[in-house]
């Protein structure tokens, strides 16, 4: 989704626009919130069409038949304004990727993957049929797989059985590939239902085998060979498959069967409301994207003394199911794979730090002196730590040195601090900053100077910069941290329902964790979730506790701030109630241990951060003691491979230049500095082996992996656990 631009309305109709969802040749496509806080897909029809008479008489009739379309497979249509100076029609919006997607990202989809979707979009289609109506851009991209199943999506194009085309007789009116042999031939007027059906024909050609039925290439070839050729079927081994797609595909409209009656030839049973006939990884992605709705904004949760039963998905039976950012294989690419070990405890020579060569550097960027200075100075010491190791190393082609500079959490120090550090030719990338208002300050800065910059520490799913090219976020986003708090409380025989209390005082992390670790529950699992909200500052939490024990919630995850955590913890301990508890790690920190007390024993928490004690981390925490006489608090380890990730990457920029100088005394002296774009390529591009996790990023320069730690409170104190399970306790 794109930023709305200045020319954009903020509000159509009842509805508060959020941003851009795309633009064609007849209008524009907004995502909006309806003052019900439902949401919606808007389409704004274009001024040169809204003045044509003729076109308002044709748009208000295919308003009123789409407004008949009655299908669950079908997106619905939800308002409209026929008259109004630009007319535009709202459709509901859901969460989801689309198919195209969905294969090219997971691989085609198994013949019994693929005929339960022909019979539920055979469904949509037939609806859209009975209405009157004709939707002529059946394809991949118009088809959204959901939580619940496919929805058909965009009725731009469509138009009435009986009504003129909206466009010139000779223009072909679809998507080349996924059009019929009558649209191909330009015959827009005789495009009628059999038309869709071939559509669909080609869409599951594409579902099962990866690719169009006819090819690739230019439109006039693509169009030659829907009418003239078969379709490419190889690769379809199932039979049932292979003849339902010789009938679909049929050149004569009359040789193909009707929606309806697709729906009684496929006899494959379709699971209403669930998503268990589709591969695993492609339920992953549709976890995935449904979780990115909670990034959008006023997105309003239910009030404390409004309590509901959470409507749990219907479980897809798979219950050690990973959704959201799995820990999918990772390949090193273009020579940046790096890993740790390699420098972490190499051969060292103290004296060379100094080395002639070049000496560029590495910003940091942080909260020093304001209300995260903690988690500042940690990453602060981190990168500190990683260049000093990195610059004691013999026969490096460059030298690094640390430029530190301090935005005490505010956001308008932040952009200034930024705006430095993009001004600093030496300054070829930057670690931080350390909390999420900074960091969505600044990113604009950033991407203007095509600065790389990594932040370990700010956890939201997304940011209101519409360009973050240089961004990569180095920890798993708030949201994705639900997997494993579902993973450790609902995948045990004692807990089945989840009781999820979300405080507001937490802010929007809070809210993310909480709400996708609700809707998730039961996906993930077999078990259910019960949901409450409470407001900011509430600090009586004995009667919501009642309320969710009395819904048979056997096990509590909080979502909310380390006060708040506090009080639910006394609140818990005043009953009967003896099982699995968990917080975020936001309510992780002295005072729950101080002001809970006893309450707050047996208490856990899912972090992103490793512990100082966990095997791994055991040199990098020895090398901090000696450096900085003290354990690696939080984040510093994180810190330390993102500098590590940055050193990495730049030290397979340089190689070839370093190494291609013949005489070794002038290498270090010859290295090229890479320039800040080619250093983002590259940290995109690798793959890079830490203390905390491996670091690969997808094409959000998100991380890939989720990997999370758990922390308990026994004696009084906080003990490392171990990484968070991956399938069970």
């Amino acid at each position: 989704m794109d930023a709305l631009r200045a020319s954009d309305p903020s509000r159509i109709g009842g509805h508060r626009l959020l941003g851009r969802l795309g633009a064609g040749g007849m209008g524009v496509v907004y995502l909006g919130r309806a003052d019900s806080g439902a949401l919606a897909a808007i389409k704004v029809i274009l001024s040169e069409y809204a003045e044509d008479g003729d076109f308002r008489a044709r748009f208000r009739r295919e308003v009123e038949a789409a407004r008949r379309v009655d299908s669950p497979w079908a997106v619905a249509v939800t308002d409209a304004d026929t008259g109004g100076e630009r007319p535009w029609l709202a459709t509901e919006f859901v969460a989801g990727p689309a198919l195209s997607e969905a294969v090219a990202r997971c691989g085609p989809l198994p013949a019994r993957s693929v005929r339960v979707l022909g019979r539920l979009l055979s469904r949509a289609l037939a609806s859209v049929h009975a209405a009157g109506l004709v939707h002529r851009d059946v394809k991949p991209g118009n088809v959204l797989l959901t939580t619940d199943g496919p929805r058909l999506i965009d009725f731009g194009i469509a138009r009435a059985v009986d009504a003129t085309a909206l466009t010139a007789t000779d223009l072909v009116v679809g998507t080349p590939g996924f059009l019929s042999p009558e649209q191909a031939t330009g015959g827009g007027t005789a495009a009628g239902p059999a038309s869709d059906v071939f559509s669909l024909g080609c869409l599951l050609a594409y579902a099962a085998t990866g690719r169009p039925p006819f090819g690739s290439g230019v439109a006039e070839a693509l169009l030659y060979r829907t009418v003239h050729d078969e379709p490419d079927l190889d690769g379809i081994d199932d039979p049932v498959l292979r003849s339902l797609l010789g009938e679909l595909l049929a050149k004569e409209p009359a040789a193909r069967p009707d929606a309806a009656r697709l729906d009684e030839l496929i006899v494959e049973d379709a699971p209403d409301g669930s998503v268990d006939w589709l591969p695993e990884d492609v339920v992953r992605l549709i976890a995935v994207r449904s979780t990115a709705m909670l990034a959008l904004p006023d997105i309003d949760a239910t009030v404390a003394d409004e309590p509901t039963t959470a409507a749990a998905a219907p479980a897809p039976g798979r219950r050690g199911l990973l959704l959201l950012a799995g820990a999918g294989a990772v390949v090193a690419a273009g020579g940046g794979a790096f890993a740790v070990r390699q420098w972490l405890g190499g051969s060292h020579d103290p004296g060379s730090a100094g080395a002639d060569g070049p000496a560029w550097a590495i910003g940091v960027q942080a909260d020093l002196s304001g209300p995260r200075s903690a988690d500042g100075r940690a990453q602060e010491r981190g990168v500190r730590l990683a260049v000093e190791r990195f610059n004691s190393r013999r026969n490096k082609p460059f030298t690094l040195r640390v430029k530190a500079l301090d935005d005490q959490g505010e956001a308008s120090r932040a952009v200034r601090v930024a705006e430095r550090f993009a001004r600093d030719r030496d300054v070829l990338a930057v670690i931080g900053p350390t909390g999420d208002p900074a960091t969505d300050a600044v990113l604009g800065a950033y991407d203007e100077a095509m600065l790389p910059v990594i932040t370990v520490s700010s956890l939201l799913l997304a940011y209101t910069a519409r360009s973050q090219k240089s961004f990569f976020q180095a920890a798993p986003f708030d949201a994705a941290l639900s997997v494993p708090i579902i993973r450790r409380l609902l995948l045990r025989p004692d807990v089945e329902r989840l009781g999820v209390l979300l405080d507001r005082s937490g802010g929007q992390a809070a809210y993310q964790v909480g709400y996708a670790t609700q809707m998730n529950a039961g996906l993930l699992t077999t078990g259910t979730a019960y949901p409450r909200v409470v407001p900011t500052g509430t600090r009586d939490f004995a009667p919501v506790v009642a309320d969710m024990l009395a819904h048979a919630s056997d096990a509590f995850f909080y979502a909310g701030d380390a006060a708040g955590a506090v009080h639910l913890a006394r609140a818990l301990a005043a009953t009967s109630f003896k099982g699995p508890r968990m917080a975020m790690h936001t309510a992780m920190n002295a005072a729950f241990l101080k002001d809970g007390g006893d309450a707050a024993e047996s208490w856990e928490f899912t972090t992103p951060c490793i512990d100082a004690t966990a095997p791994e981390a055991k040199e990098f925490a020895a090398a901090h003691r000696r450096r900085f006489g003290s354990a690696p608090a939080r984040w510093a380890a994180e810190a330390y491979d993102a500098a590590g990730l940055v050193i990495a990457a730049l030290t397979a920029l340089v190689a070839p230049a370093a190494t291609a100088t013949a005489d070794p005394t002038r290498r270090t002296a010859e290295a090229r500095r890479p320039t800040r774009a080619a250093l983002v390529e590259k940290i995109a591009a690798s793959t890079y082996q830490g203390v905390s996790r491996t670091y690969a990023f997808d094409e959000d320069h998100r991380l890939k992996s989720s990997d999370a730690f758990l922390c308990t409170v026994r004696d009084g104190g906080y003990h490392y656990l171990g990484r968070a399970p991956r399938n069970g306790t």
